[in-house]
């Protein structure tokens, strides 16, 4: 089998700043988006802190003799302590970032980052937030993370809920980012892999703007060969449909077809 990536994050309508960044290794199969929160310039400077830190974490740590900033877990894959270990490094430098000047405390940011097994067999997942992931097999769109959010905790706490209730609560609340606390707890999970698989990160000015079967429409309309003109393709279309909605936020998208 074989992977292509693209990527893409674009200011929106409404915004006059763009808190949105985004990662893609091809070298080391992974992607990851995060989407800055704080406002006054603090939400961007914690989503390029987190894909930075990100990049540099997978650049040292090929080297046989690196170090880990943390213990590797024995009950997890390569690939899933990789993305927690880098998101959980991520997570350490904007809390002490965020200790150092009064405009930048309080900052943070979400992630979610993915990753593929060197044989391509496998796709590892972690997050911390609202930013997504979301796997596209044939012509079927499924949710592959569940959102930190006051919305999403509820539901899952309380299934029972009528949507009468859910409406009245606060929206846009996350429960878990990035640069909050000391430490945080990412969720990771891990899926098996087949030709012709898509996996879609995005933040939730695409997720907040459009719909899932929206999202679906534009991917079976791109009609992937498994050419990176087509992904670049999908994700301007991808793009481009959150901006018509309205677009609200900043949206950012990254794709990876399996071929």
């Amino acid at each position: 089998m074989n992977v292509v990536f693209a990527g893409k994050t674009d200011i929106g309508r409404q915004r006059d700043l763009n808190e949105d960044a985004f990662l893609i290794l091809p070298q080391y199969r992974m992607m990851a988006v995060a989407d800055g929160l704080g406002g006054h310039r603090s939400g961007r400077v914690a989503s390029q802190l987190a894909v930075t830190t990100l990049h540099d974490f997978f650049v040292v740590t090929v080297r046989p003799d690196a170090t880990w900033p943390f213990p590797y877990d024995d009950r997890l894959s390569d690939e899933e302590n990789y993305l927690c270990t880098g998101i959980r490094l991520a997570n350490r430098r904007i809390f002490d970032r965020s200790l150092k000047t009064l405009v930048d405390f309080g900052m943070g940011t979400t992630c979610v980052a993915g990753m593929f097994s060197s044989d391509l067999s496998q796709f590892a997942v972690a997050h911390v937030g609202d930013s997504r992931c979301s796997r596209f097999r044939r012509g079927a769109l499924e949710s592959m993370t569940r959102d930190h959010s006051l919305v999403s905790d509820a539901i899952h706490v309380a299934p029972w809920m009528t949507q009468e209730e859910i409406g009245q609560l606060p929206k846009n609340v996350i429960t878990r980012a990035l640069g909050i606390r000391e430490e945080v707890q990412v969720d990771v999970r891990k899926s098996e892999v087949q030709p012709g698989d898509v996996y879609l990160l995005c933040s939730d000015g695409l997720t907040g703007q459009i719909s899932s079967a929206e999202i679906r429409d534009a991917i079976i309309g791109a009609k992937l060969d498994g050419s990176k003109e087509r992904l670049e393709s999908c994700v301007d279309e991808l793009v481009d449909r959150a901006n018509a909605s309205g677009g609200g936020d900043n949206v950012t998208v990254t794709l990876a077809h399996v071929t």
